[in-house]
């Protein structure tokens, strides 16, 4: 469960989906992941159980029987995930430096004041 050091393969953006529904209240059956995400994004109940099925084989979701239905739970913690996502996104776009991703950020007005009041925060934090 949370804290395992392996990583899942890469998730998609309709895995994704499927995964903060878990985050948020886990475990939950195919039925009731639907009812977090199907309205949201015109799914069918058939296209969660295909994207759990996923989830699973990638070893990203847990399953477990409960009765006729399976219950599902995530294998891997959201800070986790995100972490590994951030550091993939600054690798791939930035050569791996976080200080061009904040340049670009600035540059493109992407950082309101609460922001850059946070980064700086982090910042002090970090030094001390």
């Amino acid at each position: 469960m949370a804290g395992e050091s392996a990583q899942p393969e890469r998730i998609s953006e309709a895995e994704h989906a499927v995964m903060e529904a878990l985050w948020a209240a886990a475990p939950l059956s195919a039925a009731e992941v639907c009812e977090q995400v199907c309205d949201k994004r015109d799914w069918s109940l058939a296209t969660v159980k295909t994207l759990l099925s996923r989830l699973v084989a990638k070893n990203a979701v847990a399953t477990e029987p409960d009765g006729k239905r399976f219950l599902y739970s995530p294998r891997i913690e959201r800070a986790d995930y995100v972490g590994v996502e951030s550091r993939r996104l600054v690798e791939r776009l930035f050569g791996g430096r976080a200080a061009p991703l904040f340049a670009h950020l600035a540059e493109a007005e992407a950082l309101s004041e609460e922001d850059i009041a946070e980064i700086e925060a982090l910042l002090k934090e970090m030094k001390q």
